[in-house]
């Protein structure tokens, strides 16, 4: 592998949709017609389309990959594919359509760049479209492309498509969907607008969706403040040895921001300052690095830095701090919310217990009205709660930083994440 390929730019982006709009057989377009695929698979996925009775190749089958997935024609798991082309890398979340798994979309869509969002040509903007659109607003995806799919079964009609983005667009504004959006007119099946530009819709000249997807801005690469920088601490590398008798290094991933040799730091919570003395990646000593690199930080001086804590800027936004938490949650388990039960809270690096002292509210996700008066939360159920930990968390909003933003709830007895959550 080179380092060109190393080098190369890197974009998440999720799939959704509701049941049947071809989610499955887009990612398979994607990978087939790019040549991502390699021919062992491609035979796999011909003879498991003959054996079902396909009369073509189902290139759905390239994703669902689960025994049941295959067997009900549905995207029940979470599926991540990699691939790349001369101009980029990708990861693909192919996230689950029915109601029942709104659950498995959040987690795909929780480190993602940019969503997809199918329609299909024949039933225009349905529920799911509407749920999975304020999701991944919700989320902070910043781009949504709206893949208006199966045109060849509307004869390619350009009215059809106009009328299924005007309904969207007047849809998105009643929601309040800030992302921004792209309209793009494709048939998976066939490959029209996909990878190729299709000759049965020249009325459209906007990019085919590589295209679209090669050229979309990556939100993730810089802040939206050149001087903030986060680092959360995962290792403290402190080596026993007559060679190293002095090392202490602090091990993590930048999830914000640059970092250079000369930087003065401030650590979270304990508010020390100190300066950087050395950046390292491996054995390679750098001058600055970057998020999302993975470095090992060496400071001026000796302070007492653990798992959890947090190195930041102390220059522009500041960090958080605090026991009482406001988040927007999913509840991703069988078994309900109960307030006041004691759960594992997880964010970036640390680590500490909490409970849920109040349901502020619960989001209807069809209409995004607020819902009062909610005592519990079931499976799939967004809502504004209230949480009380036993130690200070240290934390930007959401809004800021998906990952000092974010945070988990795991269930003490059986370990299971049981919510995902975002700092308000």
């Amino acid at each position: 592998m080179n380092n060109g390929y190393l080098d190369m730019e890197l974009l998440r982006f999720t799939t959704a949709g509701s049941v049947d709009d071809g989610k499955s057989t887009l990612i398979g377009r994607l990978l087939y017609d790019s040549k991502s695929i390699f021919e062992d698979q491609l035979e796999a996925v011909k003879q498991a389309s003959e054996s079902r009775g396909n009369e073509e190749v189902n290139l759905a089958l390239l994703t669902d990959g689960l025994r049941a997935e295959r067997e009900q024609g549905i995207t029940i798991d979470v599926a991540y594919r990699y691939f790349a082309t001369p101009k980029r890398k990708f990861i693909i979340a192919d996230t689950p359509g029915h109601i029942q798994y709104t659950r498995n979309m959040v987690t795909g869509a929780s480190t993602a760049d940019l969503a997809l969002i199918l329609v299909d040509a024949r039933n225009g903007v349905v529920e799911q479209t509407v749920r999975h659109s304020c999701i991944a607003s919700l989320l902070g995806i910043p781009y949504i492309f709206i893949c208006v799919n199966k045109m060849d079964l509307v004869n390619f009609e350009q009215d059809r498509f106009e009328e299924i983005k005007s309904h969207y667009l007047s849809m998105a504004e009643s929601m309040s969907i800030h992302s921004q959006l792209r309209f793009i007119p494709i048939s998976a099946k066939h490959g029209d607008n996909v990878v190729k530009e299709s000759a049965n819709m020249p009325w459209y000249s906007e990019g085919t969706l590589m295209h679209l997807l090669e050229t979309a801005p990556i939100s993730h690469k810089t802040g939206s403040d050149e001087q903030v920088m986060r680092f959360p601490v995962q290792y403290v590398i402190r080596p026993i040895s007559d060679r190293f008798p002095d090392y202490r290094a602090y091990a993590g991933r930048l999830a914000e921001g640059t970092v250079h040799v000369g930087d003065a730091v401030e650590i979270f919570p304990s508010r020390l300052k100190s300066r950087v003395k050395a950046i390292m990646q491996a054995e390679k000593s750098l001058d600055e690095a970057y998020a999302p690199q993975s470095i090992s930080l060496l400071l001026e001086d000796d302070i007492d830095i653990s798992r959890g804590d947090i190195i930041a800027s102390p220059l522009g936004r500041q960090m958080q701090v605090n026991q009482t938490l406001s988040l927007m949650c999913c509840w991703l388990n069988p078994e309900p919310l109960r307030l006041g039960t004691r759960y594992i809270l997880k964010t970036a690096t640390a680590e500490t217990m909490a409970i849920v002292k109040n349901i502020d509210y619960r989001l209807n996700i069809n209409t995004m009205q607020k819902e009062n008066d909610i005592s519990t939360l079931n499976m799939n159920d967004i809502a504004c709660v209230t949480i009380r930990t036993s130690n200070p968390v240290v934390f930007d909003s959401y809004h800021h930083n998906r990952t000092t933003g974010s945070l988990i709830l795991i269930d003490p007895a059986t370990f299971e994440t049981i919510c995902a959550g975002m700092i308000c």
